[in-house]
Order: structure tokens, then sequence, then C-alpha cells
């Protein structure tokens, strides 16, 4: 099963607006009610059974722990009696306690933080098998036909299973996740290997001896940003004057996010270009992004290129793989001697056995490049072949393409910036 979402502008009407948004805050209010029950079933339940807390506790309703499905079925019996929550849409708001349920479970099992109130809802979704796109207009059962900016045409044979309704501080956008019924088989080790090490001084250090020095996004529209805080904070909060400010602040910081995502993305291209196979270093960059370069290390966005990354080697038949982390810069890439640890100031590998120097960094990625082939080599042969082996993969959606004329789609997160 191929799965795909493509994003585009609307242009909605007067009244369409004012029905995303009030549906933007009818799902705003039930993740905040829903948020408060499951908050108040762990505070009433904090000491252990065996022993008794030295703060006050209180066992409440409901005595069993309010999942999904209680939610669910206490929100249909609360749009009988309460006229707001009957004015929202029924999927929509299933569908945001859907979310709320998926934000407690990646906190048990990925160890991600508690989920928080939200002042302002900034997207829902919606399910449906009458979702149609009609030259212009996107027909759907909340909003009829909605004008967008066609920028695309979606590939014969994929079916249109949800649509997302965002609204960010250009407009408002869609995200349409899009289905095929094809199997594709992920990508074997051939080829030639890269290894890929990630830093703070250097965004990327390939083991082919490139560096790819750190893009600063933020830092050229910091400047700008700066002086409309410092305006915005003379200003009355909630004015006319503050609101206007608030929304120019806001598209600066969509434009660096865009100008980030775009950058990502064609140096993914980049790198997936004449090779076989890529490694990378396994590390947790929300911890990475709490140290002491946690401004640059967020600027760069490294945790959202990997994952875009990982995404381009599926579609390029490049064999993606993490590897372990531990001493990469530590261990000689050529006799395998652990140099000791070094500090940040020293920029060269030099090791005292075999006598190699090369930069620091480069030495970790050609490191991150031998783990990554040892552990290909236990798993699969690395053989060698063409990266020819896309065609075969994808033979069928490739064909639906050139036969509508349309493009094949080259990306999983593409954003249309027309600000």
């Amino acid at each position: 099963m191929l799965n795909l979402t493509y994003n585009y502008k609307l242009q909605p009407s007067k009244k369409q607006i004012e029905i995303i948004d009030h549906n933007l805050a009818v799902c705003k209010s039930v993740w905040n009610h829903a948020l408060y029950q499951r908050k108040l079933w762990y505070n009433s339940r904090k000491c252990d059974i065996n022993k008794c807390s030295l703060i006050s506790e209180y066992v409440v309703e409901p005595y069993f722990y309010p999942n999904y499905h209680t939610q669910s079925a206490e929100l249909t019996q609360a749009k009988k009696t309460n006229p707001y929550l009957k004015s929202g849409n029924a999927q929509a708001m299933q569908q945001t306690l859907r979310k709320l349920d998926r934000a407690f479970n990646d906190m048990k099992s990925k160890g991600m933080g508690f989920p928080r109130y939200k002042k302002k809802m900034k997207s829902f979704n919606l399910l449906s098998n009458k979702f149609e796109i009609n030259g212009n207009y996107l027909k759907m059962p909340l909003l009829k036909n909605i004008k967008l900016r066609k920028s695309r045409d979606i590939p014969d044979g994929f079916l249109i299973k949800q649509v997302q309704i965002i609204k960010k501080a250009s407009g408002y956008y869609a995200n349409l996740m899009i289905e095929l019924d094809v199997d594709i088989p992920l990508p074997t080790p051939h080829a030639h290997a890269v290894g890929i090490d990630a830093g703070i001084k250097s965004m990327l250090s390939t083991s082919d001896g490139n560096v790819i020095q750190r893009p600063k996004f933020l830092d050229k529209a910091l400047r700008k940003i700066e002086l409309l805080q410092r305006k915005l904070k003379k200003k009355r909060l909630g004015s006319n004057k503050w609101n206007k400010l608030q929304k120019r602040i806001a598209l600066l910081h969509e434009a660096v996010a865009n100008r980030r995502k775009d950058y990502h993305f064609k140096l993914a291209r980049k790198l997936c270009s004449g090779v076989g196979m890529i490694f990378v270093e396994d590390i947790n960059f929300t911890n990475w992004s709490k140290g002491m370069f946690c401004k640059q290390s967020l600027d760069m966005g490294l945790g959202q290129f990997f994952e875009i990354l990982e995404y381009v080697c599926s579609i390029t038949d490049t064999f993606f793989a993490k590897v372990n982390k531990d001493f990469t810069s530590q261990i000689c890439p050529e006799c395998g001697t652990n140099t000791g640890k070094k500090e940040l100031n020293v920029r060269i590998h030099s090791c005292s056995e075999c006598g190699y120097q090369q930069d620091r960094d480069v030495a970790a990625a050609r490191v991150i490049c031998n783990r990554g082939l040892d552990a290909a080599a236990v798993g699969a042969p690395v053989v060698k072949r063409t990266s020819a082996v896309l065609d075969s993969r994808l033979q069928a959606l490739e064909m639906n393409s050139r036969d509508s004329g349309s493009a094949f789609p080259h990306s999983l997160f593409v954003q249309e910036t027309a600000l």
C-alpha cells in the first residue's frame, strides 16, 4: 500500500471561513475537556495502592480510565444536550479525540511530553469516501465545493482517503491523504555507501569528505522578527495594531519554516544522487535540542531532515539505515583504535596507532559508514546493482503518471509557499 500526502492552498469564501473557524473552536473545546478528564484521573490516583501520599489525594469519577472509546461515547451523549457541540462536525471532533489518544500513547511508548491544553486549534481531520477534485474545486461533505490552487494533479489510481484542513498565518491549506493499492518492496543494500555525521558547526559531514555548512534560516530573518516584537510589546493586547503585528511575525516564521523544508528536500535529493546506501546516527534530536546549542539545532531541523531523507531514499531505491551513535568521534576509521574523548575545540582526528589524520566530522562519518556496512553485511549481502531498480519497483505507478500527463509524486510533505 502506497500512501502519500499532497498539500494545496485553499481559497475559501467568507461563509466557508466561518465554518472552518467555528469547527476549529469546537475541536479546541473537545480537546481541552477530554484532556482535563484524563489529567483529573491521573491526579486523583498518584499514590501507590500500598501506601499513602504526603499530599492530599482524592478519587473522582470516572473510576475507569477515560480512553478514546469512553470519551467518544460521552461526546455522542453530550451532543444531544449541548447545542454548541451539536453545531460542530462529528468526524472532526472524533478525530480530535483520536489525536489526543495518540498523544498519550506516544507519551508512554516514545517518551514524549505530556499533552497540553490548546489556546488555538490549527487543524482538524475529515474522513469520507466522497472526496473529489473537480477542476479547481475540492468536493467534500463539510464545505461542499471549496476552491483550491491546483498546483499538481493527483496521479491516476489514487483515492483520497482523508482531508486535513489547516489554518496558517498565510491562509488555509488542505492536506489530501491519498492511497494506492500497490506493493512496493523495500530497498536492499547495494552500490556505493555513504555515512552521514550530524554536527553543530557544520550541519552534515559525509564519509566522502563533503562538509555541508549550517544554513542560517532563522538568523537571516531574526533582525526583522526582533524589530516587530519590540513594536508588539508597546501595543495594547488584543488591539487591531497588535493583531496586525502578530500576523506579520507569524508570516515571517512560516516563511522560515518553508525555506527550511524546501532546503531539506533539495539536500536529500542531492545526497541520494549516485549512491545506493545511506547510514546515519540514531540520535534523539529532542534531547539534543535542549542542550547548549539549542537555537542552532532547532534552526537546522535535523530531526525533520532525517525523516525527509528516509522518505527520499525509499523512492530513489537507496537503502537507508540508522546505526549506533556511541563513540563515533573516538574510533579511528582506519584501524578501529579508540583515541579517547576529544574536546569540542579539537576539530582534527589524529590516530597515534596508524597515523591517520582527518577532519573530526568526516572521520566520524566514515565510522558510521563502516558500522552500517557491517550491519548490512550481516542482514543481507551487499551486491552491486544500479539505481534503475526503481523503475521495476514503481512501474505501474509511473505508467499511470505518464498516461495521465501528471508528474510522479516526488515528496511526502510538499508545502505550497504562496505567501
